[in-house]
């Protein structure tokens, strides 16, 4: 039986690291143009996932406008590391 346990534990750890792990690259849509957001390389550079996702692993629910200027450019400022120009993030 505690093999079976065991086996199950390991599925849903694979399971749960292939979601958090998802996409390379996720285009979000945007009034003044399409954003590409590098997800993978911001987890390289990271390495910390709460920094964007402070409740665990997943969709960020407060995503939009404000929360992409606050917390993307502000990191971006902070790290003197990747873009806070409009047409850096936006393209049309």
């Amino acid at each position: 039986m505690k093999k079976i346990s065991a086996v199950v534990a390991m599925l849903a750890v694979t399971a749960f690291a292939g979601a958090a792990f998802a996409a390379d690259v996720i285009e979000l849509p945007a009034s003044m143009g399409k954003v590409s957001f590098p997800h993978k390389k911001h987890q390289e550079t990271l390495k910390d996932c709460k920094k964007c996702h402070e409740k665990g692993p997943g969709k960020i629910a407060e995503l939009g406008k404000d929360w992409a200027h606050k917390t993307c450019k502000g990191c971006h400022a902070e790290m003197k590391k990747g873009p806070v120009g409009c047409k850096d993030c936006h393209k049309k």
